[in-house]
């Protein structure tokens, strides 16, 4: 019977596959090229939206990070106190961010975070604090 119990236990298991305990489950991923933010819950395409990254003379760093700490009022020291609200920093001062120059989102204005629609970047920054930190992955490509 033991025997039994145990057979139909790991067949159940086998048909749920275990995630990488280092796979984030709450990815955005910014494409520099399109000016887009895709964000994945689970592997699930929950948004996509429109962003600003850097623009010609400055650099948003590509590559993969896991988010570092938030700043839900944060101001950036080298940018003349500027307001970066829902901040959601990857890589040293760079930040997923909100903006209130709507007009530019779409196209590179920045000066290297990835900045987003108040309501969008809120939205980022609320799944990024439930989610945790660890399990939240920024990839930013060409």
């Amino acid at each position: 019977m033991r025997h039994a119990f145990l057979t139909v236990l790991i067949a159940a298991l086998m048909q749920f596959p275990a995630q990488p305990l280092s796979a984030a489950n709450l990815v955005a991923k910014i494409s520099l090229s399109s000016q887009t933010m895709v964000v994945k819950q689970n592997g699930v395409v929950m948004y996509r939206w429109k962003v600003s990254t850097a623009r010609k003379g400055y650099v948003t760093p590509k590559g993969s990070w896991k988010a570092k700490w938030l700043s839900r009022n944060h101001r950036s020291r080298k940018y003349d106190n500027a307001p970066m609200p829902y901040a959601v920093f990857f890589n040293g001062g760079y930040a997923v961010h909100a903006t209130y120059d709507l007009k530019r989102l779409g196209r590179p204005a920045s000066h290297g975070c990835v900045r987003l629609h108040p309501n969008n970047a809120a939205e980022f920054f609320a799944l990024a604090r439930e989610h945790g930190l660890s399990n939240t992955r920024i990839v930013i490509t060409r």
